[in-house]
């Protein structure tokens, strides 16, 4: 089994409330769970309204596939538009004896 998570730091230009930071996060969760099937929450700088961190998690059985999936999400969260990515970082593990 093959495991790979993802993180994102972004920056939100032009928000000032924490209602306006949460509305564009649960946008940005919502699709990246419905493309790619994944598990995805905020997972940090939750009291900061200009800035959010999400991550993100895949399973499958194939390493090439996982690694695949998590740079298509990085492009997906860029595509989107809705926040500037500041940095990414991700690990993949594999959990075969």
């Amino acid at each position: 089994m093959i495991i790979g998570t993802g993180r994102v730091v972004l920056r939100l230009h032009g928000v000032h409330s924490l209602k306006e930071k949460r509305k564009i996060v649960k946008s940005m969760i919502s699709r990246i769970k419905n493309s790619f099937n994944a598990s995805v929450a905020e997972v940090g700088a939750n009291d900061m309204h200009d800035r959010a961190e999400i991550g993100f998690s895949l399973t499958g059985n194939d390493h090439s596939n996982i690694n695949s999936a998590i740079d298509k999400i990085f492009n997906h969260i860029d595509d989107m538009g809705l926040a500037q990515i500041v940095d990414t970082d991700f690990e993949i593990i594999n959990l075969m004896p």
